[in-house]
């Protein structure tokens, strides 16, 4: 956020009625029992102090027995009732509350789901999601503030209605008017008293807000410093780092990081130094005008008291009136100032939710076809980039033979992933078309689209779930599927292995009897996820890459079972691994600049497939 930004009132308060609209829209029974909690919360008190002022009074009164047994039957059973109601209101709060950082969590999450591929894959898009958390890890700013402010508002309201009900009466009831006290007759004087209370009641909140306003404006440098935190700080609990941690005793450079007296959170930092200049004056202003106004209500309600205006009973209700009628005021003033701080927050959480989507979404429908008979063509396409003048694919024709085994290989940066992106239709071409039974993919329901398609990325992920899960991606599974899919990946050993099978959780995240798998091990689970799928295109992008080499001849040893009918795509570093293809594709400065088998490239002395095998060759067994 930029601290320097300024924001109307008017667009503050827009933002966050938006901000709690899609909130209510999401979670409306959440919203509804805790708006109902609040309000409750905030009228239930004056029933008590109404009801308690009636009994004094007929104590300091008449004392009539059978009134003093009324009221206190009365104030029992509406103390009952309202402790019965506020405790359901309470617990219906708090059961659709559960868990409401993960739900306000989900609302990013749906966003990175449903949005372009080609949003996350900028850098821009990265950045603002990370501040985003930042924020709110920081001081809890963005979304996760407005349900709450929304509430305190309107717990502050009903609090000033139900206080000015009880209150009206101390402004209007006479003293005995041949008292010294007969002043506090004047409406000129009564109209000064509620200048002043009010006077009082605005000032404080105005400090707190002052106070406040420091932590937003140096939300950057909080965010920095939790950002620095956050990778220092939790060095020693990452155990994928903690042998290097150890040999090269990188917790030095934590302590430099993290402990350092002049750090932002440390006591000679630049919040400790705000703590004991502004924030902490202004803070402690805001304080003592509070206790100021609250001295003022008990001269000014024990003054009337004494000139006879109302009895004993009358002075605690209007006390504890005027007092909750100054807190509500304070309120509304502090959590309204506090709402506009936060406004600021809520621009790049909409900035974020706002990235427009200009990917086509076609609504044609990918024929089902037992047989896997799909034809993919591509056109023509020249890809770029966004934000880049230099093309990552140039001018690509080719067409896959069904059924068949392609290999793509090439060096670095020679376009070999831009080419299974636009594939998977992850990007759109910059230019030409790729077809799909001679039909521009575009044209297709997108996710018809992707379902004919199982990939294993070269940064797959696995869950600390169960085995089965993590292969079948779905809580509801075919048990057999799952076993036959991990024995074709070569899994078979280690499943037996496996305490429970296919339902022995990965890790021990989640279960203490969790596994651990290896590199390889996990990979071979990744495959086994790419078989289950069962679609008729098997791209896999270096999928021997963490096996040792039994394990790679193994798989390959395996490909055609792996594969069956599948047309299957291999991106790959070892050469080694074409030699099972039936066709190679050789990218160069993203363009295809040779095809063929690996006995027609290897032996073109003057073809780039050549110079990358002999490259190699040294670590083969020709």
């Amino acid at each position: 956020m930029n601290s320097n930004k300024k924001m109307s009132i008017r667009d503050a308060i827009t933002i966050n009625q938006r901000a709690f609209k899609m909130l209510f829209k999401m979670y409306p029974k959440m919203i509804i029992y805790r708006f109902a909690a609040v309000i409750f919360s905030a009228l239930a008190p004056y029933v008590e102090i109404y009801l308690s002022a009636l009994v004094i009074n007929e104590l300091a009164g008449e004392r009539d027995a059978g009134r003093l047994k009324n009221l206190v039957l009365i104030t029992l059973l509406s103390t009952a009732i309202i402790a019965l109601a506020g405790a359901i209101l309470n617990k219906l709060k708090n059961v659709y509350s559960a868990g409401i950082w993960y739900k306000l969590d989900n609302i990013y999450i749906q966003k990175i789901l449903d949005t372009d591929y080609v949003n996350l894959d900028n850098t821009e898009t990265s950045d603002l999601l990370y501040r985003l958390y930042q924020n709110n890890n920081s001081g809890g700013w963005g979304l996760s503030r407005v349900c709450t402010y929304y509430e305190s508002l309107f717990s502050a309201l009903f609090t000033v209605l139900g206080g000015v009900a009880l209150t009206v009466s101390l402004f209007t009831k006479k003293v005995d008017g041949s008292s010294a006290l007969d002043f506090l007759n004047s409406p000129l004087f009564v109209i000064i008293m509620i200048a002043i209370m009010l006077a009082v009641t605005f000032i404080s909140p105005a400090l707190y807000n002052k106070s406040n306003g420091y932590w937003a404006k140096h939300s950057d440098t909080m965010n920095l410093s939790n950002r620095l935190f956050g990778f220092f700080g939790y060095m020693g609990s990452k155990k994928d780092i903690a042998a290097d941690v150890r040999i090269y005793e990188q917790e030095k450079i934590c302590e430099k990081h993290n402990c350092d007296k002049y750090d932002t959170f440390c006591s000679k930092g630049s919040l400790a130094k705000l703590g004991r200049g502004p924030i902490g004056l202004y803070s402690a202003a805001s304080e003592a005008v509070s206790v100021m106004f609250t001295g003022i209500v008990y001269a000014f309600v024990c003054l009337k008291a004494l000139g006879g205006a109302f009895g004993l009973g009358s002075v605690t209700q209007y006390i504890a009136s005027v007092t909750k009628v100054s807190t509500g005021i304070s309120k509304l003033v502090a959590y309204f100032g506090t709402m506009y701080e936060n406004a600021l927050f809520l621009v790049p959480v909409f900035d974020f939710l706002d990235i427009p989507d200009n990917m086509y979404q076609g609504t044609l429908t990918v024929e089902k076809r037992r047989d896997r008979k799909y034809e993919i063509e591509f056109r023509n396409v020249s890809f770029k980039y966004p934000g880049s003048e230099n093309y990552s694919l140039k001018n690509v024709n080719m067409k896959f033979e069904i059924g068949k085994r392609l290999a793509v290989v090439g060096m670095n940066g020679s376009g070999k992933t831009t080419f299974i992106k636009l594939l998977c239709r992850l990007y759109d071409p910059t230019e030409g078309e790729i077809l799909l039974s001679g039909i521009d993919i575009r044209k297709y329901n997108y996710a018809e689209y992707m379902s004919i398609f199982s990939i294993v990325f070269q940064d797959f992920n696995l869950f600390a779930f169960k085995l089965s899960e993590n292969v079948a991606s779905k809580v509801n599974y075919d048990k057999e599927r799952v076993s036959e899919s991990l024995v074709k990946a070569g899994f078979s050993d280690r499943l037996s292995e496996m305490p429970n099978g296919i339902d022995t959780f990965l890790y021990k995240d989640l279960d203490k009897n969790g596994v651990d798998v290896s590199g390889g091990e996990a990979q071979k689970i990744a495959i086994a996820r790419a078989l289950y799928k069962d679609s008729p295109f098997l791209i896999l992008d270096e999928p021997t890459a963490a096996l040792d080499p039994i394990a790679e001849a193994e798989i390959y040893s395996k490909l055609g079972e792996i594969v069956e009918d599948r047309t299957a795509i291999y991106i790959s570093h070892r050469l080694s691994s074409c030699k099972f293809c039936d066709e190679i594709c050789v990218f160069h400065e993203g363009a295809v600049i040779q095809k063929g088998t690996h006995e027609s490239l290897v032996s073109d002395k003057d073809g780039k497939y050549y110079e990358l095998w002999n490259a190699q060759a040294q670590y083969y067994t020709v």
